[in-house]
């Protein structure tokens, strides 16, 4: 089917009951392939999501990474947005209009709180004048570009509700990503949430929350910040994990195997089986 906008899925799970949209990061074509085959196996919308970290590891080529993946979107049954991800580069930020993004969250968190503000409300003016819907990031998140896993709890890490009704109304953005207890990268489930913090976000901040770091967070934790006011939620090191657990342990059992096939079949099974779980579990 046709790539559904990402602003209208969000849109979508906003106005339901305690339900979000999960949205997983794309690396290689089995990514994509396997996320589109979860979303279909759970028969729920779903966000693909191109990280600028990405975008660099196929030497700095968008287009061939995103058209290959909007071309498995469109060839699923499921409704699937095209999303980039944490896009420092403002190069890269005008890139997404004509690489087919409907939407791109624009990472100016590393700034201080006043350039953070003019970078992202720039961002936000180039995006709607081209349909482009802009999520955004207030607080510190942690764990992203090789970094260790953030303390999430640390003095000064988490986002201050009033600060960030503030930080909306002066960018302009469509979502804010906000920090209330996880991190990126994190390979084992044990992250808590603070479900107070996130009740008072969604008071404070008038557009949808997103919680990125979501593959360390529990189900159950998943599932309450979601009834909490967590509207979007993203997933990225969990297919990775999945993928290299089932590649790994298929050469172990195979190790004369060299034809890639024969193990990168298991790895997107796996992602998708994980794709299919977090659904379930925001559903």
């Amino acid at each position: 089917m046709p790539l559904v906008p990402t602003g209208e899925l969000v849109a979508a799970a906003t106005g339901s009951a305690a339900t979000a949209l999960a949205a997983f990061n794309v690396i290689s074509l089995e990514h994509a392939e396997a996320i589109a085959a979860g979303a279909e196996q759970a028969g729920s919308p779903a966000v693909l999501q191109i990280s600028e970290n990405a975008v660099r590891f196929h030497g700095g080529d968008l287009i061939a990474l995103a058209s290959a993946t909007a071309a498995v979107a469109r060839a699923s049954s499921a409704p699937l947005s095209l999303h980039l991800d944490h896009v420092v580069s403002v190069d890269l930020l005008h890139a997404a209009h004509g690489a087919g993004f409907s939407s791109v969250m624009f990472d100016a968190s590393k700034l201080d709180y006043d350039d953070n503000v003019r970078a992202t409300a720039a961002a936000v003016r180039w995006g709607h004048e081209r349909g482009i819907w802009i999520e955004a990031e207030l607080g510190e998140v942690g764990g992203k570009d090789g970094e260790a896993p953030l303390d999430a709890h640390a003095p000064g890490v988490r986002t201050d509700p009033q600060e960030a009704a503030t930080y909306v109304a002066d960018t302009g953005v469509d979502a804010l990503a906000v920090a209330v207890g996880s991190s990126h990268a994190m390979t084992e489930r044990t992250a808590t949430l603070d479900h107070a913090l996130i009740a008072a976000l969604r008071e404070a901040v008038p557009v949808p929350l997103v919680l990125h770091g979501s593959s360390g967070v529990p189900d159950d934790e998943i599932r309450r910040a979601v009834a909490a006011g967590m509207v979007k939620i993203n997933v990225g090191t969990a297919l990775n994990t999945a993928f290299t657990g089932a590649v790994r342990a298929y050469l172990d059992a195979h190790p004369s195997v060299v034809d890639p096939r024969k193990y990168l079949a298991p790895g997107r099974d796996a992602m998708a089986a994980t794709v299919a779980h977090f659904l379930a579990t925001v559903g």
